[in-house]
C-alpha cells in the first residue's frame, strides 16, 4: 500500500506536558483518513508539524516520499492544502478576493481556477458580500477553497464541522466526499464527531494521549462494530464446534464469551451444545457505535 504521510516515532513536549509521544501513523494514498481523539489528545500538533508550523522533539515523518529531516520536504508541503484549527480567511474581503490573495501569496501566474474552486465549494454566487457576514459553515468552505488554491494532493481538515449546524455539517461532508471521489485528493480529518466520521472514512487512526492506539480500514471497523449476540458459556472450544457445524461466523473473545455474528436461537443452541456437555449461561445483543469502540480501545473513565 502507498502513503501519503508516514509518521515514525513522533514526539512533541513542551515545558510543562507532552503532546505527542512516539506516534506512528500511515495515511494511504486517496483515502479519507479518519484521525480520532478526543480535545487534547494531540490532533492539533500532529497536524502543526505536518504542515511545518512546529518541530517535533524527536521522531520524523514522510511526506510524499521525502524524510522532514531533509530540504526537499518543503516540496511535499506545496502537494498540502491545510485548514488547521480555525480557517485562515480575511472578513473584510469578498470570497474571490480570499482567493485571489491566496495565489498571490503562493506566487501563482493567472488567476484561472478561482471561479471553478468558488463553485466547487458552493461559493459561486456570494459577489461582494464579505466573508464576515457568511454564516460559520460559508466560512468553513472558504477555508477550504483558500486550502484548494494550491491544486493540493493532500488536503488537512483540524476538525472541519466543529460549531456547524447539521445543513452545515451535510455541506461539508458532501464537499469532502467530492473532493476525494472527484479530484482524488487524500484527506486527512481530525474530529472527535466520531458518528460524523464514520460516514466519511475510508481508513482511521485512533489517537490517546499522544500515539496512535490502532490503525484500520472502514472495513475492519465495521467488522468489530456490527450487530452480533455476545454468548456467554462454559466452554467455547465446545461452542466453537457447535457454531462450525452449523455454519455460523463467530469469533471467540475468552475461554467463555464469544461473539455470535447471527440471529440465535436459543433453544437450538442451548440443545446442541448440551449435546457437547457445553452449558449456555447469557445471551446478550450487542450493536457497538464507532464512540463505544473508541471508549473500549482508550478506556472510557478518564473521558468522562
Amino acid at each position: 500500500m502507498e502513503y501519503v504521510l508516514e509518521t515514525n516515532k513522533l514526539t512533541k513536549m513542551y515545558k510543562q506536558s507532552t503532546a505527542l509521544s512516539g506516534l506512528t501513523m500511515h495515511v494511504p494514498k486517496g483515502s479519507i483518513y479518519g484521525f480520532v481523539g478526543r480535545n487534547g489528545a494531540g490532533k492539533t500538533t500532529l497536524i502543526r508539524i505536518v504542515c511545518g508550523l512546529q518541530s517535533p522533539t524527536s521522531g520524523d515523518y514522510t511526506l510524499y516520499g521525502r524524510s522532514s529531516t531533509k530540504r526537499s520536504i518543503v516540496k511535499s508541503r506545496r502537494r498540502v492544502g491545510a485548514v488547521v484549527e480555525t480557517p485562515s480567511v480575511y472578513r473584510d474581503m469578498t470570497a474571490e478576493d480570499n482567493l485571489r490573495q491566496q495565489y498571490r501569496i503562493l506566487g501563482l501566474p493567472s488567476f484561472d481556477g478561482i471561479d471553478e474552486i468558488l463553485r466547487l465549494v458552493g461559493l459561486g454566487d456570494t459577489g461582494k458580500k464579505k466573508a464576515r457576514d457568511f454564516s460559520l459553515g460559508m466560512r468553513q468552505r472558504l477555508g477550504i477553497a483558500v486550502a484548494l488554491c494550491g491544486d493540493p494532493d493532500l488536503l488537512i481538515l483540524d476538525e472541519p464541522t466543529n460549531g456547524l449546524d447539521p445543513q452545515g455539517i451535510v455541506e461539508i461532508r458532501e464537499l469532502i466526499l467530492r473532493l476525494n471521489r472527484e479530484r482524488m485528493i487524500t484527506v486527512l480529518i481530525s474530529s472527535h464527531i466520531l458518528d460524523e466520521l464514520s460516514k466519511l472514512a475510508t481508513h482511521y487512526g485512533f489517537i490517546d494521549d499522544g500515539r496512535i492506539v490502532r490503525e484500520m480500514s472502514a472495513e475492519e471497523l465495521n467488522a468489530e462494530c456490527r450487530k452480533c449476540a455476545r454468548v456467554e458459556v462454559t466452554d467455547t472450544k465446545a461452542l466453537a464446534r457447535t457454531l462450525d457445524a452449523m455454519g455460523t461466523e463467530y469469533r471467540i473473545l475468552s475461554d467463555t464469551t464469544a461473539d455470535v455474528y447471527a440471529k440465535v436461537n436459543v433453544s437450538q443452541l442451548t440443545s446442541a451444545l448440551s449435546e457437547s456437555g457445553c452449558e449456555l449461561l447469557t445471551v446478550t445483543e450487542r450493536d457497538e457505535s464507532l464512540e463505544s469502540f473508541y471508549i473500549s480501545l482508550v478506556g472510557g473513565g478518564k473521558h468522562e
